[in-house]
């Protein structure tokens, strides 16, 4: 059986009322060479590392995979009263607080801290930890966030969390769309395209849309990022329902920078 579960010590924090462990899981063995040269116990199976740990991080692809790990997967079962189980994945807000009362008859407190930043952010530490639920769970965890943020905002109650992340996500797609359309005239005046970029990188119009294109998002991995966005505009979508058609606007230009992402990042030489 892989070992992909881990427990580790989250460096610089602590949990107030706990030992001061963090915890990452890996579903895939390799991901645990991430910790190497950092002290750490792997656990064989999710009850193991329930009941070894104060605090436990997901980061999965779907709300459905956290019911899954949680409540079938015997997850919150297995954890102490007073434990911390955070949800890092993109989800619905409804999502979020379903999964906080399936947490609440085992007195384990749960947050939605999406993250927000990419790859390369993220290997830098420099993520933004966008945080919904209890005030005095969010403070507790601040500091184990901040190892790897540079910004921890409580956006509210369980759930505005994953609003907020997927405001940021939309319109982020809707820079996309910009971005293309600025490229797309500049071409047809025979401009050129790369010292045009940087001057938008650097002046007022700048934006991460843009200082992600090459570092971030590139022709190796733009179609698997824009499976991404795309999943991500079907929970906007799901989210902002009861607004009708207010927002049906932002919703297709957003679908639609996500759709011509790999174009954007061809034009761009990413």
């Amino acid at each position: 059986m892989p070992r992909w579960m881990c427990q580790a010590w989250a460096r610089g924090a602590g949990v107030e009322g706990g030992d001061g462990r963090g915890v990452g899981g890996a579903r895939r063995p390799d991901s645990l060479k991430a910790l190497e040269g950092y002290p750490y116990t792997a656990h064989d199976t999710l009850v193991d590392l329930g009941a070894a740990c104060d605090v436990i991080g997901l980061c999965l692809r779907e709300d459905s995979d956290n019911v899954e790990i949680a409540v079938r997967g015997g997850l919150l079962s297995a954890m102490r009263r007073g434990a911390v189980l955070v949800n890092h994945g993109t989800g619905l807000p409804q999502a979020a607080r379903e999964l906080a009362d399936l947490a609440a008859p085992y007195g384990i407190d749960v947050l939605d801290a999406p993250v927000s930043g990419g790859r390369a952010v993220a290997l830098a530490r420099q993520l933004t930890t966008i945080v919904g639920g209890d005030p005095q769970v969010v403070e507790r965890m601040t500091p184990i966030f901040e190892n790897f943020s540079k910004a921890v905002v409580h956006t509210g109650p369980t759930g505005s969390g994953q609003y907020a992340k997927l405001f940021n996500n939309t319109l982020m797609m809707m820079n996309h769309k910009n971005v293309i359309e600025i490229l797309r005239l500049a071409q047809a005046l025979d401009l050129p395209v790369q010292s045009l970029l940087e001057v938008l990188r650097s002046g007022s119009a700048t934006s991460f849309a843009l200082q992600a294109l090459g570092p971030s998002i590139t022709s190796e991995n733009v179609h698997h990022l824009q499976s991404l966005e795309l999943i991500d505009m079907e929970l906007f979508g799901s989210a902002v329902e009861s607004l009708g058609s207010r927002a049906t606007s932002v919703i297709e230009r957003a679908v639609a920078g996500a759709q011509e992402l790999a174009e954007l990042t061809a034009v761009v030489g990413a």
